[in-house]
């Protein structure tokens, strides 16, 4: 019985990351009304149940269609009280004339002033992101699953201009078009905090840019994202920013950052393995 269960919601995974139509055909195709209506009654449990419901599946993991905004942070240092490292030492750090530590900027007020719910939590070390990943029941991704999700295909029927198997040079495809970078990503909506910094003008909303490989958001550029490459004190930081032009958006940039770390630049997202 055991078993049987993880099968159904290993489907039930599957299922979820197809599109609408695709889901209507595969549901079409399983068999007799009863395993239709077990089916949808499973998948309707298991989305209230989860938070599958905003991740893609991806190979063998599930990763976050989004980064982690503010305001699921929020939900998390309130059930918590965790204390991020940024607001242990006094505020987060900007690039001026070199790393400039700024009071009172921090996950809630990344600028220094109060954040919007659906901003990226940014000003967050590795462990403050690994510790929110934790009490979701994720985890950070390893180096490998990121670049994995950010630039090669996996879903079934994606739509155009994306085709399954194909691996692109840029997790939005094969142009850095849409993305939030620095000057060569085409026009993307912000907010605008340009008077406050060296250059850029600062992160978008999550959500609100192209959609890119595997239906995710932000993978290249908006800001850099932490992964776990197995080092000890240096972290990896994937996917470039907007501070950044787009080359910090190929597969080959493999950049890193001390883990203690907090930036106007540098969030996350989560992952969860697929069940066995």
């Amino acid at each position: 019985m055991a078993n049987k269960l993880k099968k159904m919601k290993r489907f039930i995974l599957l299922y979820w990351g197809q599109s609408f139509v695709r889901k209507i055909t595969m549901l079409l195709c399983i068999g007799s009304l009863r395993i239709k209506i077990l089916v949808m009654a499973t998948f309707l449990i298991f989305l209230a149940s989860t938070a599958f419901s905003k991740m893609q599946i991806v190979d063998d993991f599930l990763i976050d269609q989004t980064e982690v905004t503010v305001g699921q942070f929020r939900e998390f240092v309130n059930s918590t009280g965790h204390i991020t490292g940024a607001e242990k030492s006094g505020g987060g750090l900007v690039y001026g004339l070199g790393w400039e530590q700024v009071a009172g900027w921090v996950w809630h007020s990344p600028y220094g002033t109060p954040a919007q719910e659906n901003e990226p939590a940014v000003h967050v070390t590795f462990d403050d992101a690994k510790a929110f990943c934790e009490w979701r029941n994720k985890r950070l991704p390893r180096d490998n699953e990121w670049e994995k999700a950010a630039y090669t295909e996996f879903r079934t029927a994606p739509p155009f201009p994306f085709v399954k198997g194909n691996t692109y040079p840029f997790p939005t495809g094969v142009s850095p078009y849409g993305a939030n970078c620095l000057n060569e990503c085409g026009k993307t909506k912000v907010i605008d905090h340009g008077a406050k910094l060296y250059r850029g003008r600062g992160h978008a909303l999550t959500g609100i840019t192209r959609q890119g490989v595997n239906g995710l958001y932000d993978m290249g550029a908006n800001v850099w994202e932490w992964t776990e490459n197995g080092a000890a004190r240096y972290k990896g930081t994937r996917g470039g920013s907007w501070w950044y032009g787009p080359s910090k958006m190929r597969s080959d940039n493999q950049t890193t950052k001390p883990r203690d770390m907090a930036v106007i630049y540098i969030g996350f997202r989560c992952v969860k393995n697929l069940p066995e």
